[in-house]
């Protein structure tokens, strides 16, 4: 037989077993991998966190999310604080989560991206003050490490291509501890040398923790605050670091690096070549042009010869332009003595009367011609008027005929023989009235009635009124 007592329904044993859980099992920080994560609408955050053999549901609400500083994802890596609990609706164990943290890469490309926003918004990052790549470069300074196969890479780049160029190598550790103020120490110690054209700083590929020196906001604004050009060329060129976007310049690998701050050996002899080329056609040119200029200055240098014949042709220009004057000068008197005789001879009498015999004559034909013109003017325009006078009457003429050929047809038309033609008759009393109707005549009275062709004498014998 079994007790009542101790018969339990299902919310009482999970409650039970809840407040068991919950008295016993103390807050825990636990470490796994995100994994079935779910993000309902109410802001609650449900996930498992695993690891290779076992698994644990989580819940992660709403409040408990403002301090989480990461984008939760599956298969990120993360450290939690959390108190078991049971959630008595499916009778699931599970724990609640306090407080969230991202291990690994998580938490360093957190800093990296905060450090990196915060140094942009400062402008650290501004084209403006990035330093140009200096013409000429004699001396190279190199921050790495002095025991690293960046240096010797660097070295067989620069001996390769320009080995004129002085290297100076400022060593540091470029990784672990105390690595950033060995970096800091290095870079001023080459800024302050005051020898160097341009600062590289190398060091060799690694994961994101081994590259995490280079991600300082102290050696950032070191390099920011450099007098010297300085390179980075960190990592692989896959590898990002705050140092390369505050840098001058970045270089994808320290090789590179020693590639952009050297000309290449072989470019500069064929460039050598080419000047020399060049110059020797200038030269060529140059000389080309002096002795034109040579010939074009002889030229101008006078012999006696010449000048004799210079002299000579002046001589003949002036004589001609004398004769010239002198032509034009005659001209004009004889113009003006030509003037005078006929002014003098305008003041004789002889002359006048002549003159005005002349006139005279000139006038009566000019006269008699104008006669003429006027009286052939008025003959043409008395001949238009007659015309148009003839013309006006004939319309006229016809005109009225036309009225009168009118007035005779409706004449004709009104006259009583034409309507006696057409059957009618007239017909009157003893008095010559006519009669128009029974009113005015009586029995046995004479009338006559007038036809087309003569007249009738009748007697009324009856009347008939209608």
């Amino acid at each position: 037989m079994f007790n009542l007592d101790e018969i339990y329904t299902v919310s009482d044993f999970l409650n039970l077993c809840n407040k068991t859980i919950e008295d016993n099992i103390p807050v825990c920080w636990l470490r796994g991998e995100v994994s079935n994560l779910s993000k309902p609408a109410s802001g609650h955050f449900y996930f498992s966190l695993k690891d290779k053999d076992t698994q644990i549901r989580c819940a992660l609400f709403r409040l408990n999310r403002r301090n989480v500083n990461f984008i939760l994802e599956n298969g990120a890596e993360v450290l939690l604080r959390a108190s078991p609990t049971l959630y008595p609706a499916r009778g699931d164990f599970q724990i609640v989560v306090q407080h969230i943290e991202q291990l690994g890469d998580g938490n360093l490309n957190l800093a990296f991206e905060k450090l990196k926003n915060k140094l942009k918004t400062e402008g650290l990052f501004d084209p403006i003050h990035k330093k140009p790549i200096p013409d000429k470069i004699k001396t190279i300074g190199v921050v790495s490490s002095v025991s690293g196969a960046v240096i010797r890479d660097i070295i067989k780049v620069v001996n390769k291509r320009y080995p004129f160029v002085e290297i100076l190598l400022f060593d540091s550790i470029v990784q672990g501890k105390n690595c950033v103020n060995n970096l800091i120490k290095a870079i001023n110690a080459a800024d302050n040398y005051n020898n160097c054209d341009v600062i590289i700083i190398a060091r060799g590929g690694g994961s994101l923790e081994d590259l995490s020196s280079f991600n300082d906001e102290s050696l950032a604004r070191t390099i920011f605050n450099a007098k010297t050009f300085i390179i980075s060329a960190i990592g692989h060129e896959t590898d990002t670091t705050i140092a390369d976007f505050v840098s001058d310049m970045r270089a994808a690998t320290p090789s590179a690096a020693a590639m952009l701050v050297t000309p290449d050996r072989l470019e500069l002899l064929a460039n050598t070549d080419k000047l020399y080329k060049q110059l020797c056609s200038n030269i060529k040119q140059t000389l080309i042009h002096k002795s034109y200029l040579l010939e074009q200055l002889k030229l101008k240098i006078s012999t006696p010869e010449k000048q004799i014949n210079l002299f000579n042709q002046r001589l003949d220009y002036v004589s001609a332009n004398i004769k010239y004057k002198m032509q034009a000068i005659i001209n004009e008197n004889n113009a003006k003595l030509i003037k005078l005789s006929s002014s003098l001879k305008q003041q004789s009498y002889v002359e006048n009367i002549k003159h005005n015999k002349k006139m005279n004559k000139f006038y009566f034909k000019q006269m008699h011609y104008r006669i003429k013109q006027i009286i052939n003017k008025n003959q043409v325009q008395l001949n238009n008027t007659d015309d148009k006078l003839t013309k006006a009457l004939r319309v006229l003429l016809d005109k009225n005929k036309n009225k009168l050929s009118s007035c005779i047809n409706l004449l004709d038309n009104l006259s009583p023989l034409n309507i006696l033609a057409r059957g009618y008759s007239i017909t009157l009393d003893s008095t010559n009235t006519v009669l128009i109707n029974t009113k005015n005549i009586k029995i046995n009275q004479t009338i006559s009635t007038t036809l087309i062709d003569g007249k009738i004498y009748s007697e009324i014998k009856k009347i008939e009124k209608t």
